[in-house]
């Protein structure tokens, strides 16, 4: 093991838990959480956590901080929603916003690096860590000049060990489900090291636990130089999410940050284009096209791509998510989503197959077919569905028309489909998504929002689709 350097900075990878929305703190625990959270990773002063000055100005103040990078509403309190996020298993360094590198610029002054596995996990086959590690690392040199050499001797570069509890780093494990691993940014010594906590479970190809390649890549971003992102679709956002790692592809804030230091990859086949980058969407985006738009118990959930947005009432901002971090069982690029008070559950289409969210849990038994709403059987696709809490009935919109499910007698009503403008005279365009809110149809096309009264379905304004998206 290479001796440690003080200069360097350690990074950690964490395991996001997804949790229901937990009961405002009650007693000194969540007070507690919030000091020793902000004190580690948010520059709380020693002085501020100690004794009668916990609620100082300087708490207040890292709090907002804090609020402010994980896109919550910034109080500069401490509310459920703040301690919810700080009870998760996380990075063990300060957060920072967009992608960035670490203070003081760290980066490998060469582009030829090697790398040397210690040792390995009894979760896996060697010919499976091996595989990982070296997929995690191409995930880098994919869009750079570097290159990784592999060495089963001596000091590499980048020293890959699996171990447990106090490891004499300065920064000891804390045991299952808490930090994944850590690495450290370039430097002399310990700098580019990358350890794995061998008290998690680690997998090859199961969705289940933690996929090592997954692990390993987000890492190795640290060990070149790389910090945390604010962009949720980032590889290098602090908390793990499951990605289909037959088809992954690093996103374009983390190609953006490791060019920064490293420039592009210059030798590139033409003959074998790369796939392009995904990209976040951007709620601000004018020409925004909403996949479907769906209540949640009073929350409006807002799905684009593999990203979800949930925005509260009277909120000015929105959180952003991927929908594999919620639930990696519900597909990207649904088709339409509706919540239904009568069976107090989201349901949520793509082609055939229909989920269903009992709350932010899956509901048991699916997912079920679409044809458990009696469509006809050439229906292979909706295209949005408004849920009419008026009538209680479902409305699916498929291509320019629109069937009409009575939920309470489980049959579609007699006399349809009806063409979209028969019942929504005014309507132009494809419909993509629909909700009800507040007593008024709300009808998606594009980037145009159409509002009906609910009770006359009489057309009243045409807005902008991200009028209800704060941005």
């Amino acid at each position: 093991m290479k001796s440690y350097c003080k200069l360097c900075v350690l990074v950690a990878l964490v395991v996001s838990v997804n949790t229901s929305p937990i009961p405002p703190p009650a007693d000194k625990d969540g007070e507690n959480i919030a000091v020793n959270f902000l004190t580690q990773l948010y520059g709380l002063s020693q002085q501020t956590a100690s004794g009668a000055m916990k609620r100082s100005g300087d708490m207040s103040l890292r709090l907002k901080e804090m609020q402010q990078f994980y896109g919550l509403k910034v109080t500069g309190k401490l509310n459920e929603e703040t301690l919810d996020v700080m009870k998760k298993p996380r990075c063990g360094v300060p957060d920072v916003a967009a992608y960035s590198i670490f203070p003081g610029n760290y980066k490998w002054k060469k582009h030829d690096l090697t790398y040397r596995i210690e040792n390995y996990t009894p979760d896996m086959s060697v010919a499976e860590v091996d595989d990982s590690i070296k997929r995690a690392l191409q995930v880098w040199a994919d869009v750079t000049p570097l290159k990784f050499t592999r060495i089963h001797t001596g000091i590499a570069d980048i020293m890959i060990s699996f171990v447990v509890g106090d490891h004499q780093d300065g920064s000891p494990f804390d045991g299952p489900n808490g930090f994944l691993a850590h690495a450290f940014a370039p430097s002399e010594g310990i700098g580019g090291d990358a350890h794995f906590d061998d008290d998690e479970t680690f997998f090859y190809r199961s969705t289940q636990g933690y996929n090592l390649f997954l692990v390993a890549a987000h890492e190795f971003g640290h060990s070149l130089g790389l910090g945390h992102s604010q962009d949720p679709g980032a590889l290098m956002y602090p908390t793990y999410v499951y990605r289909d790692i037959d088809t992954f592809v690093l996103p374009k804030d983390d190609v953006n940050g490791i060019q920064s230091l490293y420039g592009p990859n210059t030798d590139v086949d033409p003959n074998d284009p790369k796939p392009t980058p995904p990209t976040t969407p951007d709620n601000c985006d004018p020409n925004l096209v909403l996949d479907a738009v769906t209540m949640l118990r009073g929350e409006i959930m807002f799905f684009k791509g593999s990203f979800f947005w949930r925005s509260y009432p009277l909120s000015a901002t929105v959180e952003q998510h991927l929908i594999t971090s919620f639930w990696p069982e519900i597909p990207n690029h649904i088709d339409a989503a509706f919540e239904s008070p009568l069976e107090d559950k989201v349901f949520i289409i793509k082609g055939e197959k229909v989920w269903a969210l009992y709350g932010y849990d899956i509901a048991q038994g699916y997912p079920k077919s679409l044809s458990m709403f009696r469509l006809p059987k050439k229906v292979k696709k909706v295209n949005a569905v408004l849920y009419d809490e008026t009538s209680y009935k479902i409305l699916f919109f498929v291509d320019n028309q629109i069937y009409s499910y009575d939920e309470e007698k489980r049959r579609v009503q007699k006399g349809y489909p009806k063409p979209v403008e028969k019942v929504f005279p005014g309507m132009t365009g494809k419909v993509t998504a629909a909700f009800q809110f507040k007593g008024f149809n709300y009808l998606f096309s594009g980037s145009k929002m159409f509002e009906f009264g609910a009770h006359n379905n009489r057309l009243l304004r045409v807005l902008s689709n991200n009028y209800f998206l704060p941005c």
